[in-house]
């Protein structure tokens, strides 16, 4: 299947790649690992870390969540810019933080936000993009609101078909993968919730009085 061109798509990818691979060589310096440290802890081939480093290549947001999970940081630090951190965030719909990976556009909704233990996607998939071939695992647990069109999870070999309105939430240790398997454009609204969340906050917010 052909996907539409845009003019300004290579270039906004290329930016996109520089970022990334600027992104993750700071981030694997400061923590005084060599390329192959973080192959070993990603699982992912030495040749293919220095092509993203140099951004020689696409890459698919599995790998970047392989990545992120190595480096111990969140998804967000490998193409946001981390500034002052605050308690409140508000994002306003325009505009917004936003990236595209390979057909893959990724809005984070909570950018500097002082603690990373939710971490909220709003996801715009073309058809047949999805996270890549590769299993992610990660820690914590994951949730997914399908906004628009229709997206398939396989978690730990069972797959799943969402439909607009349709929901998952999973242990993240899980194997699991996603894909937009249709023609059509979707969306979904995803929020990563790592192992440290130390608190069920959701009974505070209903009230038991009458």
């Amino acid at each position: 299947m052909t996907l539409p061109t845009d003019p300004d798509q290579g270039t906004e990818r290329t930016t996109t790649e520089m970022m990334v691979g600027q992104r993750l060589r700071k981030l694997r310096v400061s923590k005084g690992l060599s390329l192959r440290s973080l192959a070993d802890l990603s699982g992912l081939n030495i040749n293919t870390l220095s092509l993203v480093e140099n951004a020689k290549t696409s890459t698919s947001v599995g790998t970047l969540q392989q990545l992120a999970a190595a480096l111990s940081v969140p998804l967000s630090a490998l193409f946001v810019e981390e500034t002052v951190e605050k308690q409140v965030v508000f994002t306003p719909a325009h505009p917004q933080p936003t990236t595209e990976f390979h057909h893959t556009q990724m809005v984070y909704l909570a950018q500097n936000l002082s603690r990373k233990t939710i971490q909220p996607y709003l996801v715009t998939l073309k058809a047949g993009m999805g996270s890549g071939n590769n299993m992610i695992v990660h820690t914590g647990h994951e949730f997914v609101y399908c906004i628009e069109g229709q997206v398939q999870f396989t978690i730990d070999n069972e797959v799943y078909q969402l439909k607009a309105g349709d929901s998952l939430i999973f242990e993240a240790h899980l194997p699991h993968t996603w894909e937009n398997n249709q023609p059509a454009l979707a969306r979904l609204l995803m929020i990563l919730a790592p192992a440290d969340a130390a608190e069920e906050a959701g009974s505070r917010h209903v009230s038991l009085e009458k």
